[in-house]
């Protein structure tokens, strides 16, 4: 059986740098029949193991500390025994949500992670984040972005932690390469793909 992608949306509040902002979270799992992987456990531990159902859950990517993307994170992983996998880069971002409760394991550039017999690779893009990631599955032809590229081009670069030439050069070097058809599934918002978000990055 073919992987395919889910997506659920949870709601809750990102906090960072003193301010709090409503946000809707899109939650990623990839996986078949009976093994699935979530890409960053929002707000909501109900609805995503729901979502998960009695598959067994491989690994709880985080594409970025920021708390809107990990905050169910332990929750998650102390239900189902997964790995909490984030970029160490991130940790100065993780440890202000989790002060008290490490990831269980490290992302790096070029890394291949596998599920339902599906490859995705790990892709280091910093400048929303220093530790962000975006993790790109070659045989669906999609590219989880996080909070790295958005339909109408990058991410947030205005809080402590982040830098907008990072980014671009982040998205320049690590996602416009990949086939303009590929579809990206954003940390918010609707899809967009590659082509479509050539136009909206700049130089």
């Amino acid at each position: 059986m073919t992987a395919r992608v889910e997506k659920i949306v949870t709601s809750g509040t990102f906090h960072l740098d003193g301010g709090a902002w409503e946000v809707d979270n899109n939650v990623w799992l990839i996986g078949d029949d009976e093994q699935v992987l979530v890409i960053d456990a929002a707000h909501d531990v109900e609805a995503i193991a729901t979502a998960v159902g009695d598959r067994r859950l491989v690994a709880i990517v985080c594409t970025h500390a920021h708390d809107d993307h990990v905050n169910a994170a332990p929750a998650l992983a102390d239900r189902t025994g997964a790995p909490i996998l984030l970029h160490p880069a991130d940790l100065v971002l993780w440890q202000l949500t989790h002060p008290d409760r490490r990831p269980d394991g490290e992302l790096a550039d070029g890394q291949r992670l596998s599920v339902a017999g599906t490859e995705l690779q790990v892709r280091h893009t910093p400048g929303h984040a220093p530790g962000a990631v975006c993790l790109y599955v070659p045989s669906l032809g999609v590219v989880f972005s996080g909070d790295t590229l958005f339909a109408g081009g990058p991410g947030a670069t205005g809080r402590s932690y982040s830098d907008f030439d990072t980014i671009v050069d982040s998205i320049r070097t690590g996602l416009l390469t990949l086939p303009p058809e590929t579809v990206v599934h954003t940390g918010h918002g609707e899809d967009t793909t590659i082509a479509t978000e050539v136009p909206n990055v700049a130089g």
